[in-house]
């Protein structure tokens, strides 16, 4: 166990939250960013968050009003976030020879996280335990003649976290293509990549359909699998909004969240003064993974009611004219079995014809989901259903309707649009050796997972980080952990120190770039980057502080450096150019990717553009050019006597893997991590006692029993047979091969475990 995540003796339990943000938000948030750095930092940062010309937030991926500019346009945790990057700590050569790469991987995430801004490139070479200063020619140099010594090129892995620009993610696929690789693991294949499965397959598109104002406009809107209030904040303003208008709202999750009780406008006298706005019309305390039985339920439901008022419940000119498979499906879903449904639920059948009668009164619907669906081992078929429930109505293609999978990192849709996919279709793949000259390699690469596994066996030997952590961000922490440190070199490309750099390969580097508030000074001048959120929406991003150190570079100019170096001078990419002036690269992309024609004009516009959506014109790019409904078989999560059904979540004062605080206020947890949350009334069957402390001991097929040490009991009102604890402490308890079918997505929010007695 690393060092400050032992159970905390101060660890006390208030009551959880019945509303989010308020007063409390605004003072927690500026209490962070004072503790971080100085008022004049705080203000220059904070005013110029989601600004046109100003940063776009880090946070997350949720896009600005449409229309509308507020001056404090962002929330709590992206106010965290933006001034934990601005941070004045930093992290030096001094900082490295005092502590050695053994000590630093026993400290907490959370302690690695306070150390502050990364300041120059650093190795550590072989058999040595320390980090020491390098030049950046010769730690590009390094990374290049390594690169080169491979075998081949399938031996090395490029990954990316969505806190890279479009840019950026752009250089680094066009890096490893014309290297002569497809390995390009990403964060999206670990959260949100059952969506884009799903979508693909049903719409003929990965992505959403909807915009904010939809949501503003909708009938109903789902929220399933989600937690608003800690981990997209700004969302709970359109739902605000959603009920101003007259539409009704049901939330979907195993925990009660505060966020969609009750939620306090800060920047309105309502929120300030007043009681806020109720958000969720009825709460579905849903067992975990037991989605896919509900919307099959649902739909069962609609088909019944067609056949009791024909012509007055399904949308039969949408499914005629612009869906495939509907004879086929509609049979298959008259199958549901009502006794499965309510296993696989929890919830009474009274339940879900409440919503059923909500559904029947509303004429348009969006569903909106994150990890919650898409981390089982049944998220794809899941999301399949979702479309199916939308399709009978027609609630696709049309205002204020339509599917809404809302991502958690700022531009994670666009590194895939940019073309980090170990998959990318040949039409991306023709367009870019057209343009620059060579010819891509077609061989399908590797994500995340089986990126894990190729490092384990040998066959890729060196790794390459862009922005992230992904030690922490993968499952089995163990497996994880012992894949890269048979690496020959490890490359973290970074803002902040994380446990990713304590987990070296024989030679590791750490090679610190500007973050997304630093001012960026190129050849050509100062440059802005662009980013794309989750309603596919691109607008530009420009850093006004100035950088955390003279030694940093900007990753564009690492990664064209990196590739001059390796490439050499008769590559037809003009590395150098790009390097120099980043317009050059978005007149490129506008040449190879659909949809950013004219890139460099029309990105300058106040909110930037919206990218065209074929959905929404009810075009669909699947082989038969309609949508597809999809027969999607009943399955369900089953659990041994004496055993629990695990989800790991976040933190309210948490972002992705990195902890803010020891606190949890929306849930009530006080100066601790290492808790696992847990229904009384399963503690009393267990005869385990609340506040106790208990080893989790995760239970799969493999005969492997995974054990995470030292947590502390908490009862809490979470839907039985189940329980929840925070990530990434428990990712050791994910098995690196329970994956979803389909997405290969590693399925962190379905862990059969058990508590035992600590230290037994």
């Amino acid at each position: 166990m690393r060092q400050n995540e032992d159970p905390d003796d101060e660890l006390s339990v208030t009551p959880p939250k019945t509303w989010a943000t308020g007063v409390p938000g605004v003072t927690n948030a500026l209490r962070y960013s004072l503790g971080q750095t100085s008022v004049r930092r705080t203000a220059l940062t904070l005013l110029n968050v989601n600004q046109a010309g100003g940063i776009d937030c880090p946070g997350c991926a949720w896009p600005e009003p449409e229309g509308k500019r507020h001056r404090n346009e962002y929330c709590e945790n992206g106010a965290k976030h933006v001034t934990d990057e601005a941070t004045s700590r930093r992290v030096t050569a001094r900082f490295f020879r005092e502590h050695s790469v053994s000590e630093l991987d026993q400290k907490s995430d959370y302690w690695l996280n306070q150390q502050g801004r990364l300041t120059e490139p650093m190795v550590k070479r072989p058999r040595s335990d320390h980090y020491e200063p390098v030049s950046w020619d010769e730690a590009i140099g390094l990374l290049a003649r390594e690169l080169r010594a491979l075998a081949s090129p399938d031996e090395a892995l490029f990954y990316t976290s969505g806190r890279v620009s479009n840019e950026a993610a752009f250089l680094l696929q066009l890096f490893a293509r014309a290297y002569g690789t497809n390995n390009l693991p990403d964060c999206s294949n670990m959260c949100h990549e059952s969506s884009g499965s799903a979508l693909q397959e049903t719409l003929g598109i990965g992505k959403g359909s909807v915009s904010v104002q939809d949501i503003h406009d909708a009938d109903l809107v789902f929220v399933v699998g989600q937690n608003p209030g800690t981990n997209h904040p700004r969302m709970l303003s359109a739902l605000e909004e959603t009920k101003r208008n007259g539409g009704r709202v049901v939330a979907v999750n195993p925990l009660p969240e505060a966020g969609l009780l009750r939620f306090k406008h800060p920047q309105k006298v309502r929120g300030v003064l007043g009681r806020g706005t109720g958000i969720a019309d009825q709460f579905l305390q849903i067992r975990p993974g037991g989605d896919l039985a509900l919307f099959q339920a649902l739909n069962r439901l609609l088909l019944e009611a067609e056949d009791e008022s024909p012509g007055d419940v399904l949308d039969h000119g949408f499914i005629e004219a612009h869906s495939t498979g509907f004879a086929e499906y509609a049979a298959h879903a008259r199958q549901v079995c009502w006794d499965d449904v309510l296993t696989a639920t929890g919830l009474s059948r009274e339940e879900i014809e409440e919503v059923h009668a909500r559904v029947l009164g509303s004429r348009k619907v969006v569903v909106c989901w994150a990890m919650g669906l898409t981390q089982h081992k049944h998220g794809v078929p899941t999301i399949r259903e979702i479309v199916n429930f939308l399709m009978l109505r027609g609630n696709i293609g049309r205002p204020g309707a339509g599917v809404c999978p809302v991502r958690g990192h700022s531009n994670v849709q666009g590194d895939r649009t940019m073309g980090i996919w170990e998959r990318m279709p040949q039409p991306f793949l023709d367009a870019l050796g057209r343009e620059f000259g060579f010819t891509p390699p077609a061989r399908h690469g590797l994500d995340s997972v089986n990126a894990i596994r190729a490092m384990r066996d040998g066959r890729a030997k060196l790794f390459v980080g862009v922005a992230g952590n992904f030690v922490r961000a993968s499952p089995d922490s163990e497996a994880t952990e012992e894949a890269l440190r048979r690496c020959r070199l490890t490359a973290h490309i970074s803002t902040k120190l994380n446990r990713s750099h304590t987990v070296c390969g024989e030679t590791a580097l750490i090679l610190p770039t500007l973050g997304r508030s630093d001012r960026d000074f190129q050849a050509a001048g100062e440059q802005f980057v662009t980013v794309e959120d989750s309603m596919s929406e691109v607008h530009l991003s420009r850093g006004r502080l100035a950088p955390a150190s003279p030694h940093l570079l900007s990753e564009v100019s690492i990664l064209s450096r990196l590739a001059r170096a390796t490439l050499g001078d008769g590559t037809p990419v003009p590395w150098e150019e790009f390097e120099a002036d980043y317009g050059t690269i978005r007149d490129r992309i506008s040449r190879v990717v659909p949809g950013f024609e004219d890139f460099n004009a029309r990105v300058v516009r106040p909110g930037g553009f919206k990218l065209p959506n074929p959905v929404n014109e009810r075009k669909f790019n699947t082989p038969s050019g309609k949508a597809v409904f999809t027969r999607n078989e009943f399955t369900m999560l089953r659990v041994p006597e004496g055993h629990l059904l695990l989800q790991t979540l976040r933190s309210h004062d948490q972002w992705n893997t990195v902890p803010y605080a020891m606190n949890d206020r929306y849930r009530g947890i006080h100066n601790a991590r290492r808790v696992v949350l847990v229904n009384p009334a399963d503690l009393d069957e267990l005869g385990i006692a609340d506040r106790s402390e208990v080893d989790l001991v995760g239970v799969w097929h493999d005969g492997v029993e995974r054990r995470a040490k030292g947590f502390r009991v908490v009862a809490y009102p979470t839907a039985r047979g189940s329980a929840a604890s925070y990530y990434p402490e428990t990712n050791v308890l994910v098995p690196l091969d329970s994956v979803a079918d389909i997405s290969n997505t590693p399925t962190s929010k379905g862990v059969v475990c058990r508590l035992e007695p600590a230290g037994r």
